[in-house]
């Protein structure tokens, strides 16, 4: 992440522009024209395949950087993003960003971020093939958790928006499976659920859940 003195400059270099749930933040293959800074709101990043499969890939939230590797590269854009909530974000010019990265010295920082990351896809295709589901689920939602802001009470994060379909992909699951895994969260006492909203009730507990493996 950068610090919160770059990202506070970095903020004033583009235009504040607000998505619309559901809407397309930036379209997969097109070109590498500009970049999002999230300031506001969850979003999901997808890879759609030609016959029409879609591979779930990151939950992004504030401080994210979005659409940066297809800036830096010139090439078209390999994923596309989702705002899953409404999302405010930082519009920002491809050759702007270019010169402020090269003037502040970001280049090793972006580069660790992107190692992180992909450290952190790594980490998530492991999962997906060696953890029992509700594991998955559990550390899915605590994922989510991390990067919102919507706090539920003092024990409690809401997250909104998101069906089972997308909890299916992100879990690698089906959706009846997804309904399952929740069935027992929700009579552990670790989460609330209603139409695209969870509400997690108590954070140990789902934590406990996610460490069970």
């Amino acid at each position: 992440m950068l610090s919160d003195e770059v990202w506070r400059e970095l903020r004033s270099q583009g235009a504040p522009r607000i998505f619309r749930e559901r809407s397309v933040m930036l379209r997969q293959g097109s070109p590498g024209t500009h970049l999002l800074a999230l300031t506001e709101g969850i979003a999901k990043v997808v890879c759609r395949a030609p016959d029409g499969a879609t591979t779930w890939l990151a939950f992004r939230g504030p401080g994210d950087l979005l659409g940066e590797v297809s800036v830096f590269h010139g090439t078209p854009r390999t994923a596309e993003v989702v705002a899953l909530t409404p999302c405010t974000a930082v519009v920002m010019e491809a050759e702007r960003f270019r010169r402020f990265v090269d003037e502040r010295g970001l280049v090793m920082d972006l580069m660790r971020e992107a190692l992180h990351r992909l450290r952190e896809s790594d980490a998530h295709r492991t999962e997906l093939l060696t953890l029992p589901l509700v594991v998955r689920l559990a550390r899915a939602l605590l994922r989510l958790a991390e990067l919102t802001a919507s706090p539920a009470g003092s024990d409690g994060v809401t997250l909104t928006g998101l069906s089972q379909e997308e909890i299916a992909q992100a879990t690698g699951v089906s959706r009846n499976a997804v309904i399952t895994g929740l069935k027992r969260l929700r009579s552990s006492g670790a989460v609330e659920t209603g139409r695209r909203v969870i509400v997690i009730k108590d954070m140990n507990a789902l934590r406990s859940w996610a460490m069970s493996a």
